[in-house]
């Protein structure tokens, strides 16, 4: 997990500076006793990044940006650890808003480690990119043979309902999925230049403004698998691959990616979704 630098001074032969957001969050969570609720331990919080637990059954974080968004040079970094036996849902407040960047990219970085028998859902809600946006994001996971997981990430180009259009900007996300050390599952996208004519080609975006990655390890996949096909229908698809699961969505706004998403994430967790998600 990156630590957090105190911010530079600068002199004033370097002109003035845009004041940028850093945030930090890590947690790490563990049941009480052999078959007790799970609780949090350990809580490190500093800068924009805060993290809230509504009172729900299942343990839930619910990460918040106080910054308002995220802007060319802002830094986020997160992590949570979920202790052998325990149950967590980690999502965020609201959508994360990239704004235009005068030239650096927002950074983003997020550490999963989950223990065996433990079960973490892991569902921030859609990003949305503005024209001129720029967002690098990394995730990083470790989990244990008999642990279950379940990760989407979505990202939308511009709200279609405010006319928006992103033109131009950039998107890069890195994610490397691991089991017990091992690496199961790599994954590099990149958007950069000019989206819209980039993301209206058929063998990108096909004209769809906003999509979602899904990945999920739990023994009840293969089961799972057909309805979940027909939850995503032809916009979508889905597949099993040693032991873990893999799904793609496009669509055209954000409000037709969340009527599949909502329903497959229902389906993929066994349970209802953390509430913020219905707001």
């Amino acid at each position: 997990m990156p630590t957090l630098e105190a911010p530079r001074l600068d002199s004033p032969a370097d002109g003035p500076r845009a004041q940028r957001a850093r945030g930090e969050a890590r947690a790490v969570f563990g049941p009480v006793g052999l078959d007790g609720p799970t609780r949090l331990r350990r809580l490190h919080q500093a800068g924009a990044l805060k993290l809230r637990f509504p009172r729900q059954k299942e343990a839930e974080a619910v990460l918040i940006n106080t910054a308002g968004g995220l802007a060319g040079g802002d830094e986020l970094a997160q992590g949570f650890t979920l202790e052998p036996g325990g149950a967590l849902s980690v999502t965020t407040q609201a959508c994360e808003r990239v704004y235009r960047s005068t030239g650096a990219d927002a950074r983003v970085s997020t550490r999963l480690d989950v223990g065996a028998n433990a079960t973490l859902r892991f569902l921030p809600q859609e990003t949305i990119l503005f024209d001129g946006g720029r967002l690098s994001r990394a995730l990083e996971a470790d989990l244990h043979a008999t642990s279950r997981f379940l990760l989407c990430e979505s990202l939308v180009l511009g709200r279609a309902a405010m006319g928006e259009t992103v033109r131009s900007g950039r998107f890069r996300d890195r994610w490397r999925l691991r089991r017990e050390g091992e690496l199961i599952f790599a994954d590099d996208l990149k958007l950069e230049g000019a989206i819209d004519a980039l993301g209206a080609a058929p063998a990108v975006l096909g004209g769809a403004r906003a999509f979602a990655t899904l990945f999920w390890q739990d023994e009840r996949a293969d089961a799972r698998l057909p309805e979940l096909r027909a939850l995503l229908g032809e916009e979508g698809g889905a597949s099993l691959q040693d032991g873990f699961g893999l799904a793609r969505v496009v669509a055209p706004s954000y409000h037709a990616l969340r009527k599949r998403l909502v329903p497959a994430l229902a389906l993929l967790s066994g349970a209802s979704l953390p509430r913020v998600w219905s707001f």
